[in-house]
Protein backbone atom coordinates (compact mmCIF):
# COMPACT_ATOMS: atom_id res chain seq x y z
CA UNK A 1 0.00 0.00 0.00
CA UNK A 2 1.39 3.38 -0.91
CA UNK A 3 1.16 5.82 1.58
CA UNK A 4 -1.05 8.95 0.76
CA UNK A 5 -0.31 11.70 3.28
CA UNK A 6 3.64 11.90 4.18
CA UNK A 7 3.88 11.21 8.09
CA UNK A 8 5.34 14.26 9.96
CA UNK A 9 4.88 14.64 13.90
CA UNK A 10 4.62 18.40 12.23
CA UNK A 11 1.94 18.30 9.67
CA UNK A 12 -0.42 20.08 11.78
CA UNK A 13 1.63 22.90 13.41
CA UNK A 14 -0.30 25.96 13.65
CA UNK A 15 0.46 29.63 14.53
CA UNK A 16 -1.60 31.84 16.23
CA UNK A 17 -1.00 36.05 17.11
CA UNK A 18 -1.23 37.06 20.33
CA UNK A 19 -4.09 38.75 22.11
CA UNK A 20 -3.40 43.05 21.97
CA UNK A 21 -2.52 43.78 24.98
CA UNK A 22 0.46 40.94 24.54
CA UNK A 23 1.73 43.22 21.84
CA UNK A 24 4.13 46.02 21.92
CA UNK A 25 2.31 49.20 20.50
CA UNK A 26 3.19 52.79 19.55
CA UNK A 27 6.50 51.77 18.24
CA UNK A 28 8.07 53.99 15.32
CA UNK A 29 9.37 50.98 12.97
CA UNK A 30 12.30 52.47 10.82
CA UNK A 31 11.51 52.61 7.46
CA UNK A 32 14.78 52.54 6.11
CA UNK A 33 15.10 51.11 2.66
CA UNK A 34 17.19 47.65 3.81
CA UNK A 35 16.08 43.73 3.21
CA UNK A 36 17.17 42.93 6.87
CA UNK A 37 14.91 41.41 9.51
CA UNK A 38 15.11 45.23 11.78
CA UNK A 39 14.21 42.40 14.64
CA UNK A 40 15.86 40.26 16.97
CA UNK A 41 15.03 38.68 20.00
CA UNK A 42 16.68 36.39 23.04
CA UNK A 43 14.77 34.47 26.66
CA UNK A 44 15.11 38.10 27.91
CA UNK A 45 14.76 41.00 25.35
CA UNK A 46 13.49 42.27 22.28
CA UNK A 47 15.30 44.52 20.07
CA UNK A 48 13.64 46.69 17.19
CA UNK A 49 15.42 49.22 14.69
CA UNK A 50 13.10 52.07 15.18
CA UNK A 51 13.14 55.43 12.93
CA UNK A 52 15.31 58.46 14.81
CA UNK A 53 16.05 61.65 13.23
CA UNK A 54 19.41 62.67 12.82
CA UNK A 55 21.20 58.96 13.56
CA UNK A 56 20.39 55.35 14.08
CA UNK A 57 18.84 53.76 16.93
CA UNK A 58 17.33 51.00 18.18
CA UNK A 59 14.46 49.66 21.09
CA UNK A 60 15.31 47.27 23.59
CA UNK A 61 12.32 46.24 25.36
CA UNK A 62 12.00 42.90 28.38
CA UNK A 63 9.83 40.67 26.78
CA UNK A 64 7.56 41.23 29.70
CA UNK A 65 7.34 44.82 28.73
CA UNK A 66 4.21 44.77 26.37
CA UNK A 67 1.09 47.06 26.10
CA UNK A 68 1.80 51.08 24.88
CA UNK A 69 5.75 52.01 24.76
CA UNK A 70 5.75 55.55 25.50
CA UNK A 71 7.30 58.01 23.15
CA UNK A 72 10.13 59.16 25.86
CA UNK A 73 11.11 55.09 26.45
CA UNK A 74 14.65 55.01 26.22
CA UNK A 75 16.77 53.89 22.63
CA UNK A 76 20.56 52.74 21.86
CA UNK A 77 21.18 55.63 19.90
CA UNK A 78 25.11 55.94 19.42
CA UNK A 79 24.99 55.42 16.01
CA UNK A 80 25.33 58.53 13.40
CA UNK A 81 23.26 56.96 10.84
CA UNK A 82 20.84 54.49 10.61
CA UNK A 83 20.53 51.45 12.28
CA UNK A 84 20.60 48.26 9.70
CA UNK A 85 20.90 45.24 11.26
CA UNK A 86 21.15 43.86 15.10
CA UNK A 87 22.41 40.62 16.36
CA UNK A 88 21.87 39.30 19.95
CA UNK A 89 25.20 37.59 21.38
CA UNK A 90 24.49 33.79 21.60
CA UNK A 91 26.44 33.25 24.21
CA UNK A 92 25.40 36.47 26.50
CA UNK A 93 21.63 37.73 26.42
CA UNK A 94 22.40 41.51 27.42
CA UNK A 95 25.12 41.71 24.18
CA UNK A 96 24.14 43.05 20.89
CA UNK A 97 25.69 44.01 18.17
CA UNK A 98 24.70 46.88 15.27
CA UNK A 99 25.98 47.55 11.80
CA UNK A 100 24.78 50.74 10.63
CA UNK A 101 25.33 53.21 7.51
CA UNK A 102 28.08 55.27 9.44
CA UNK A 103 29.94 52.38 8.54
CA UNK A 104 30.41 51.45 11.87
CA UNK A 105 29.76 47.85 13.92
CA UNK A 106 29.22 48.85 17.63
CA UNK A 107 29.06 46.21 20.56
CA UNK A 108 26.65 47.27 23.73
CA UNK A 109 26.02 45.69 27.12
CA UNK A 110 21.92 46.31 28.11
CA UNK A 111 21.63 46.45 31.81
CA UNK A 112 20.35 43.12 33.65
CA UNK A 113 16.38 44.64 34.04
CA UNK A 114 16.71 46.73 30.33
CA UNK A 115 17.23 50.60 29.75
CA UNK A 116 16.19 53.10 31.90
CA UNK A 117 18.56 55.99 30.49
CA UNK A 118 19.30 56.13 26.84
CA UNK A 119 22.53 54.22 26.01
CA UNK A 120 24.81 56.38 24.05
CA UNK A 121 28.52 54.33 24.75
CA UNK A 122 29.03 51.26 23.16
CA UNK A 123 31.37 49.02 24.92
CA UNK A 124 33.39 48.94 21.86
CA UNK A 125 33.17 50.26 18.36
CA UNK A 126 34.55 48.30 15.20
CA UNK A 127 36.08 50.39 12.42
CA UNK A 128 37.26 48.75 9.05
CA UNK A 129 34.65 49.17 6.74
CA UNK A 130 34.38 51.59 3.87
CA UNK A 131 30.57 51.94 3.26
CA UNK A 132 27.74 51.20 5.09
CA UNK A 133 27.68 48.00 7.45
CA UNK A 134 23.97 45.85 6.15
CA UNK A 135 24.97 42.48 8.03
CA UNK A 136 26.31 41.15 11.71
CA UNK A 137 26.52 37.82 12.21
CA UNK A 138 27.73 36.20 15.62
CA UNK A 139 29.76 32.83 15.55
CA UNK A 140 27.37 30.11 17.01
CA UNK A 141 30.10 28.69 19.26
CA UNK A 142 33.15 31.18 19.97
CA UNK A 143 32.94 33.27 22.04
CA UNK A 144 32.85 37.40 21.63
CA UNK A 145 33.41 36.53 17.63
CA UNK A 146 31.43 38.79 15.34
CA UNK A 147 31.51 38.65 11.42
CA UNK A 148 30.49 41.83 9.93
CA UNK A 149 29.62 42.83 6.22
CA UNK A 150 28.98 45.27 4.43
CA UNK A 151 28.46 46.93 1.08
CA UNK A 152 32.15 47.43 0.37
CA UNK A 153 31.60 43.77 -0.65
CA UNK A 154 34.29 43.24 2.63
CA UNK A 155 33.42 40.80 5.52
CA UNK A 156 35.76 41.26 8.51
CA UNK A 157 35.59 39.28 11.46
CA UNK A 158 36.23 40.72 14.47
CA UNK A 159 37.20 39.25 18.44
CA UNK A 160 35.45 41.33 20.11
CA UNK A 161 37.30 40.78 23.41
CA UNK A 162 39.85 42.68 21.97
CA UNK A 163 38.68 45.20 19.29
CA UNK A 164 40.21 43.88 16.60
CA UNK A 165 39.76 42.62 12.80
CA UNK A 166 41.11 39.46 13.01
CA UNK A 167 40.03 38.19 9.18
CA UNK A 168 38.70 40.53 6.24
CA UNK A 169 37.21 38.79 3.08
CA UNK A 170 37.59 41.99 1.20
CA UNK A 171 38.69 39.98 -2.48
CA UNK A 172 35.93 37.50 -2.47
CA UNK A 173 33.06 39.57 -3.16
CA UNK A 174 32.52 41.36 -6.82
CA UNK A 175 29.19 43.19 -5.94
CA UNK A 176 26.91 43.54 -2.93
CA UNK A 177 26.66 40.87 -0.82
CA UNK A 178 22.68 39.95 0.57
CA UNK A 179 23.32 37.91 3.71
CA UNK A 180 26.18 35.67 5.47
CA UNK A 181 25.37 32.84 7.28
CA UNK A 182 27.83 30.24 9.73
CA UNK A 183 27.39 26.67 9.66
CA UNK A 184 26.14 24.64 12.73
CA UNK A 185 30.03 24.75 14.52
CA UNK A 186 30.92 28.01 12.93
CA UNK A 187 34.27 26.70 10.35
CA UNK A 188 32.56 27.48 7.07
CA UNK A 189 30.39 30.80 6.04
CA UNK A 190 28.18 31.03 3.18
CA UNK A 191 27.18 34.12 1.29
CA UNK A 192 24.56 35.52 -1.19
CA UNK A 193 25.76 38.20 -3.74
CA UNK A 194 24.50 40.71 -5.98
CA UNK A 195 26.36 38.52 -8.91
CA UNK A 196 23.76 36.06 -8.44
CA UNK A 197 26.58 33.24 -7.01
CA UNK A 198 26.38 31.94 -3.56
CA UNK A 199 29.83 31.24 -2.43
CA UNK A 200 30.87 28.54 1.16
CA UNK A 201 33.98 30.49 2.45
CA UNK A 202 36.56 28.86 4.50
CA UNK A 203 36.66 32.07 6.71
CA UNK A 204 40.21 30.92 8.48
CA UNK A 205 42.19 29.90 5.39
CA UNK A 206 40.76 33.01 3.52
CA UNK A 207 39.61 30.62 0.61
CA UNK A 208 36.31 29.75 -1.89
CA UNK A 209 35.73 26.48 -0.83
CA UNK A 210 32.52 26.00 -3.32
CA UNK A 211 30.21 28.29 -5.43
CA UNK A 212 27.55 28.40 -7.78
CA UNK A 213 26.46 30.60 -10.31
CA UNK A 214 22.96 31.71 -11.37
CA UNK A 215 21.77 29.94 -8.40
CA UNK A 216 18.28 31.95 -8.62
CA UNK A 217 18.49 33.34 -12.41
CA UNK A 218 16.09 35.90 -11.50
CA UNK A 219 17.70 40.14 -10.76
CA UNK A 220 16.31 40.44 -7.23
CA UNK A 221 17.86 39.56 -3.76
CA UNK A 222 18.70 36.34 -2.40
CA UNK A 223 19.22 34.11 0.66
CA UNK A 224 21.37 31.74 1.38
CA UNK A 225 21.84 29.67 4.69
CA UNK A 226 23.29 26.52 6.06
CA UNK A 227 21.29 23.80 7.52
CA UNK A 228 22.30 21.34 10.47
CA UNK A 229 23.77 18.83 8.03
CA UNK A 230 25.82 21.15 6.09
CA UNK A 231 23.43 21.67 3.41
CA UNK A 232 22.68 25.19 2.25
CA UNK A 233 19.14 26.20 1.67
CA UNK A 234 18.36 29.49 -0.60
CA UNK A 235 15.67 31.49 -1.58
CA UNK A 236 15.25 34.09 -4.86
CA UNK A 237 13.51 34.81 -7.86
CA UNK A 238 13.33 32.89 -11.02
CA UNK A 239 13.78 34.90 -14.63
CA UNK A 240 10.14 34.93 -15.05
CA UNK A 241 10.27 36.85 -11.04
CA UNK A 242 8.90 33.90 -9.56
CA UNK A 243 9.62 33.63 -6.09
CA UNK A 244 11.72 30.27 -5.33
CA UNK A 245 13.35 27.83 -2.51
CA UNK A 246 16.39 25.84 -3.39
CA UNK A 247 18.08 23.24 -1.42
CA UNK A 248 22.37 22.43 -2.45
CA UNK A 249 25.17 20.12 -1.37
CA UNK A 250 28.00 22.60 -1.26
CA UNK A 251 30.34 19.20 -2.33
CA UNK A 252 28.60 19.19 -5.60
CA UNK A 253 27.09 22.57 -6.78
CA UNK A 254 25.75 21.57 -9.94
CA UNK A 255 22.25 21.14 -9.73
CA UNK A 256 19.79 21.59 -6.61
CA UNK A 257 18.75 19.20 -4.41
CA UNK A 258 15.48 20.25 -4.83
CA UNK A 259 13.89 23.13 -6.16
CA UNK A 260 10.12 24.85 -5.69
CA UNK A 261 8.60 27.68 -7.41
CA UNK A 262 6.28 29.35 -5.05
CA UNK A 263 4.22 32.64 -5.85
CA UNK A 264 4.75 36.01 -7.87
CA UNK A 265 5.09 38.26 -5.48
CA UNK A 266 8.70 40.52 -5.51
CA UNK A 267 9.20 40.85 -1.28
CA UNK A 268 12.09 38.98 -0.52
CA UNK A 269 12.13 35.76 1.22
CA UNK A 270 13.95 35.93 4.40
CA UNK A 271 14.24 32.39 5.84
CA UNK A 272 13.89 31.25 9.61
CA UNK A 273 15.75 27.54 10.37
CA UNK A 274 15.39 25.72 13.25
CA UNK A 275 17.60 22.88 13.24
CA UNK A 276 16.09 21.39 16.19
CA UNK A 277 12.99 20.37 14.03
CA UNK A 278 15.03 21.00 10.71
CA UNK A 279 12.13 22.97 9.99
CA UNK A 280 12.17 26.82 7.57
CA UNK A 281 9.88 29.24 7.93
CA UNK A 282 9.70 31.73 5.53
CA UNK A 283 8.74 35.72 6.12
CA UNK A 284 8.38 37.40 3.33
CA UNK A 285 9.27 41.29 3.58
CA UNK A 286 5.62 42.72 2.83
CA UNK A 287 3.95 39.30 2.89
CA UNK A 288 0.98 38.92 5.40
CA UNK A 289 2.14 35.22 5.70
CA UNK A 290 4.93 32.82 7.04
CA UNK A 291 4.89 29.46 5.02
CA UNK A 292 6.58 26.53 6.56
CA UNK A 293 8.79 23.55 5.00
CA UNK A 294 10.37 20.17 6.51
CA UNK A 295 13.79 19.45 5.19
CA UNK A 296 14.12 15.77 5.10
CA UNK A 297 16.21 12.87 3.54
CA UNK A 298 13.76 11.96 1.56
CA UNK A 299 12.37 13.37 -1.85
CA UNK A 300 10.95 15.94 -2.45
CA UNK A 301 13.58 17.18 0.34
CA UNK A 302 11.37 19.93 0.83
CA UNK A 303 8.35 19.30 2.49
CA UNK A 304 5.57 21.91 2.25
CA UNK A 305 4.12 22.17 5.99
CA UNK A 306 1.35 24.70 6.37
CA UNK A 307 1.22 28.83 5.76
CA UNK A 308 0.17 31.24 8.63
CA UNK A 309 -1.69 33.78 7.44
CA UNK A 310 -2.74 37.28 8.85
CA UNK A 311 -4.28 40.44 7.48
CA UNK A 312 -1.05 43.06 8.39
CA UNK A 313 1.75 43.06 6.11
CA UNK A 314 5.22 42.27 7.84
CA UNK A 315 7.63 45.26 7.57
CA UNK A 316 10.49 42.55 9.79
CA UNK A 317 10.64 39.23 11.90
CA UNK A 318 12.29 38.61 14.89
CA UNK A 319 12.89 34.46 15.97
CA UNK A 320 13.00 33.48 19.04
CA UNK A 321 15.91 31.25 20.04
CA UNK A 322 14.82 27.67 20.91
CA UNK A 323 15.20 27.76 24.71
CA UNK A 324 13.41 31.15 25.45
CA UNK A 325 9.72 28.73 24.30
CA UNK A 326 7.33 27.25 26.24
CA UNK A 327 7.79 23.35 26.59
CA UNK A 328 4.68 23.28 28.67
CA UNK A 329 2.18 24.71 25.29
CA UNK A 330 4.35 22.75 22.89
CA UNK A 331 5.54 25.57 21.08
CA UNK A 332 8.29 25.05 18.48
CA UNK A 333 8.75 28.67 17.05
CA UNK A 334 8.07 31.62 18.24
CA UNK A 335 8.15 35.03 15.80
CA UNK A 336 8.10 38.98 16.56
CA UNK A 337 6.26 40.37 13.55
CA UNK A 338 6.73 43.87 13.00
CA UNK A 339 3.48 46.31 11.98
CA UNK A 340 4.04 50.10 10.95
CA UNK A 341 3.41 50.85 14.34
CA UNK A 342 3.93 47.54 16.57
CA UNK A 343 5.52 44.16 17.26
CA UNK A 344 3.12 41.26 17.65
CA UNK A 345 4.39 37.75 18.62
CA UNK A 346 3.22 34.83 16.88
CA UNK A 347 3.30 31.36 18.27
CA UNK A 348 3.50 28.21 16.25
CA UNK A 349 2.40 25.07 18.31
CA UNK A 350 2.16 21.27 18.02
CA UNK A 351 -0.99 20.26 19.14
CA UNK A 352 -0.90 17.38 21.42
CA UNK A 353 -3.19 15.83 24.02
CA UNK A 354 -0.55 15.50 26.88
CA UNK A 355 0.43 17.93 28.99
CA UNK A 356 3.64 15.84 29.74
CA UNK A 357 7.44 17.11 28.39
CA UNK A 358 7.40 15.86 24.67
CA UNK A 359 10.82 15.28 24.34
CA UNK A 360 10.46 14.43 20.52
CA UNK A 361 9.93 17.97 19.78
CA UNK A 362 12.31 19.31 22.04
CA UNK A 363 16.03 17.23 21.61
CA UNK A 364 18.64 19.01 23.31
CA UNK A 365 19.09 22.46 21.58
CA UNK A 366 21.84 24.83 21.77
CA UNK A 367 22.98 26.59 25.42
CA UNK A 368 24.16 29.70 26.21
CA UNK A 369 27.49 28.34 27.02
CA UNK A 370 30.36 29.43 24.41
CA UNK A 371 32.26 26.05 22.96
CA UNK A 372 35.70 27.86 22.33
CA UNK A 373 37.20 31.35 23.08
CA UNK A 374 38.10 33.76 20.58
CA UNK A 375 41.67 32.68 20.42
CA UNK A 376 41.04 29.20 20.00
CA UNK A 377 38.63 29.95 17.01
CA UNK A 378 41.38 31.69 15.48
CA UNK A 379 43.76 29.32 15.82
CA UNK A 380 41.85 26.78 14.47
CA UNK A 381 40.08 24.67 16.27
CA UNK A 382 36.18 24.71 15.81
CA UNK A 383 33.44 22.79 18.27
CA UNK A 384 30.12 22.01 17.63
CA UNK A 385 27.89 24.21 20.46
CA UNK A 386 27.25 22.69 23.62
CA UNK A 387 24.00 21.76 24.19
CA UNK A 388 20.79 21.55 27.09
CA UNK A 389 17.48 20.23 27.88
CA UNK A 390 14.89 21.88 28.30
CA UNK A 391 12.91 19.79 30.09
CA UNK A 392 12.86 21.65 33.01
CA UNK A 393 12.05 24.76 31.23
CA UNK A 394 15.38 27.19 30.42
CA UNK A 395 16.21 29.52 33.32
CA UNK A 396 18.36 32.33 31.96
CA UNK A 397 21.86 32.21 34.55
CA UNK A 398 23.69 35.41 35.23
CA UNK A 399 25.63 36.84 32.30
CA UNK A 400 29.04 38.25 32.85
CA UNK A 401 29.87 41.59 31.46
CA UNK A 402 31.49 42.27 27.67
CA UNK A 403 34.83 43.39 28.96
CA UNK A 404 37.32 44.58 25.97
CA UNK A 405 40.82 44.90 26.71
CA UNK A 406 42.09 46.55 23.98
CA UNK A 407 45.81 45.63 22.77
CA UNK A 408 48.57 48.11 22.98
CA UNK A 409 49.89 48.46 19.79
CA UNK A 410 53.22 49.72 20.80
CA UNK A 411 53.67 46.46 22.27
CA UNK A 412 54.86 44.15 19.91
CA UNK A 413 55.22 41.41 21.76
CA UNK A 414 52.87 38.84 21.17
CA UNK A 415 50.44 38.12 23.33
CA UNK A 416 50.54 34.33 22.92
CA UNK A 417 54.02 34.10 24.59
CA UNK A 418 53.56 35.68 27.78
CA UNK A 419 52.36 32.54 29.49
CA UNK A 420 55.60 30.70 28.01
CA UNK A 421 57.85 33.64 29.41
CA UNK A 422 55.77 33.26 32.82
CA UNK A 423 57.13 29.63 32.86
CA UNK A 424 60.56 29.61 31.92
CA UNK A 425 60.74 33.02 34.16
CA UNK A 426 61.96 30.58 36.94
CA UNK A 427 64.77 29.15 35.37
CA UNK A 428 66.48 32.38 33.46
CA UNK A 429 66.01 34.04 36.79
CA UNK A 430 67.90 31.11 38.58
CA UNK A 431 70.80 31.67 36.07
CA UNK A 432 70.75 35.46 35.60
CA UNK A 433 70.05 36.69 38.61
CA UNK A 434 73.15 35.44 41.05
CA UNK A 435 75.18 38.23 40.14
CA UNK A 436 72.26 40.83 40.08
CA UNK A 437 71.76 39.65 43.76
CA UNK A 438 75.35 39.96 44.87
CA UNK A 439 75.22 43.98 43.74
CA UNK A 440 71.69 44.64 44.43
CA UNK A 441 72.69 43.02 48.44
CA UNK A 442 76.09 45.52 47.98
CA UNK A 443 73.96 48.63 47.15
CA UNK A 444 71.02 47.98 50.31
CA UNK A 445 74.29 47.53 52.71
CA UNK A 446 75.64 50.53 51.84
CA UNK A 447 72.18 52.49 52.14
CA UNK A 448 71.73 50.72 55.62
CA UNK A 449 75.19 51.91 56.68
CA UNK A 450 74.50 55.38 55.22
CA UNK A 451 70.77 55.56 57.05
CA UNK A 452 72.61 54.13 59.79
CA UNK A 453 75.32 57.02 60.19
CA UNK A 454 72.77 59.63 59.38
CA UNK A 455 71.09 58.33 62.13
CA UNK A 456 73.92 58.86 64.79
CA UNK A 457 75.01 62.01 63.62
CA UNK A 458 71.53 63.13 64.29
CA UNK A 459 71.58 62.03 68.19
CA UNK A 460 74.42 63.62 69.03
CA UNK A 461 73.11 67.10 67.37
CA UNK A 462 69.92 66.07 68.85
CA UNK A 463 71.61 65.34 72.75
CA UNK A 464 73.91 68.87 72.33
CA UNK A 465 70.98 70.67 71.78
CA UNK A 466 69.23 69.12 74.69
CA UNK A 467 71.92 70.38 76.90
CA UNK A 468 71.88 73.76 75.65
CA UNK A 469 68.24 73.88 76.36
CA UNK A 470 69.18 72.60 79.70
CA UNK A 471 71.43 75.25 80.18
CA UNK A 472 69.19 78.03 79.07
CA UNK A 473 66.12 76.86 81.07
CA UNK A 474 68.26 76.75 84.51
Amino acid sequence: MRRVVRQSKFRHVFGQAVKNDQCYDDIRVSRVTWDSSFCAVNPRFVAIIVDASGGGAFLVLPLHKTGRIDKSYPTVCGHTGPVLDIDWCPHNDQVIASGSEDCTVMVWQIPENGLTLSLTEPVVVLEGHSKRVGIVAWHPTARNVLLSAGCDNAIIIWNVGTGEALINLDDMHVDMIYNVSWNRNGSLICTASKDKKVRVIDPRKQEIVAEKEKTHEGARPMRAIFLADGNIFTTGFSRMSERQLALWNPKNMEEPIALHEMDTSNGVLLPFYDPDTNIIYLCGKGDSSIRYFEITDESPYVHYLNTFSSKEPQRGMGFMPKRGLDVNKCEIARFFKLHERKCEPIIMTVPRKSDLFQDDLYPDTAGPEAALEAEEWFEGKNADPLLISLKHGYIPGKNRDLKVVKKNILDNKPAGNKKTDLINAPKKAADASNSQNDAKLEEILKELKSIKDTISNQDERISKLEQQLAKIAD
